[in-house]
């Protein structure tokens, strides 16, 4: 790092340091990320953090040091992205799956129906469509004017206040899951 001289580096420098040493910090990256395209990402996304926070950098003689901090945040920040990623789409995924089948519907707690219409409209509205209906989260997010994300949300909240209502309406059958109902029999 003999090269930088002054106290301070500008942009110009940070690029030359950088580019010069290119290679074994794109190896680096490499040996974390097994993606080559995000490798290069995550170089690139951390060489324009590094030109915006260059006034943090207090010994002009461990940039690249400092630079290699920069990177390893970036790394970890990916992982924790892609983490909390695969955890929600997992979630997702199970959420698509658990719609209720004709036989099912058939055999649910009658006070389900009676407590439908004591929800919220927009409840009343995912439970009716999204649990009860077939109705897929593209189109219904689209019908609505809302995203997946506020689909999703709303359709969460929707099922903890009916579930909230069975339990107060039902008690033990709710633990049960409100099939073969037996609660007002």
């Amino acid at each position: 790092m003999g090269s930088i001289m002054s106290k301070t580096v500008d942009h110009d420098t940070l690029e030359r340091e950088l580019l010069e040493h290119r290679d074994k910090l794109l190896g680096f990256i490499r040996t974390k990320v097994a993606d080559p395209q995000a490798a290069e990402d995550i170089l690139h996304d951390s060489l324009l953090k590094a030109a915006r926070s260059l006034q943090q950098l207090d010994d002009p003689d461990k940039l690249v040091a400092w630079f290699y901090q920069i990177v390893r945040h970036a790394i970890i920040d990916r992982r924790r992205r892609q983490q909390t990623e695969a955890k929600y789409l997992e979630k997702y995924a199970r959420d698509e799956q658990v719609a209720v089948t004709p036989d099912e519907q058939a055999s649910l707690c009658t006070c389900l129906h009676d407590l439908i219409p004591t929800l919220k409209d927009e409840y009343q509205e995912m439970i009716e469509v999204m649990e009860l209906g077939d109705g897929e989260s593209e189109q219904v997010a689209q019908r609505l004017g809302i995203s997946r994300n506020n689909l999703k949300v709303r359709r969460y909240r929707a099922r903890n206040k009916l579930k909230e209502r069975l339990e107060e309406c039902c008690g033990d059958c709710a633990e049960r899951g409100c099939l073969d109902c037996t609660c007002h029999e």
